[in-house]
């Protein structure tokens, strides 16, 4: 892989292993840095990197099993639909912070991107219509 760009927000990738890679995910924030995780899905192996305190950190997270990724401008969510298993990081006032919440059921997530850098996540079981 080649990346380019600003350092701080995820334009240097040289030292990272994308060998398996199956899903590359990125933040999108207006005016701060961002970051990226790549993840292979069959063995939930994945790598961050970027903004360390806006999604680039990821080594606590468990990607096993994780059928999608969410973000927002600062904040990623890895879910496993199957069980609704869910961890977020990154910053907790952009959705990094998600622990004691129930995603099982959850059909769809959709996230804000907000000018100002914040940002929100919303999950959904569309079957019930409960979020």
């Amino acid at each position: 892989a080649q990346c380019w760009g600003d350092s701080w927000t995820g334009g240097s990738c040289s030292d990272l292993d994308f060998a398996g890679i199956t899903d590359v995910y990125g933040t999108k924030p207006y005016d701060d840095p961002g970051a990226f995780v790549a993840l292979d899905k069959k063995t939930g192996k994945a790598q961050c990197w970027g903004s360390q305190t806006n999604g680039g950190a990821c080594s606590d997270v468990d990607f096993t099993g994780v059928t999608d990724v969410y973000s927002t401008a600062f904040a990623f969510m890895a879910l496993n639909k199957n069980t609704g298993k869910a961890q977020c990081w990154g910053s907790s006032w952009s959705g990094g912070s998600c622990s004691g919440l129930d995603f099982a059921g959850v059909t769809d997530v959709y996230s804000t991107k907000a000018n100002e850098g914040c940002g929100a996540f919303v999950a959904l079981n569309k079957n019930t219509g409960k979020a």
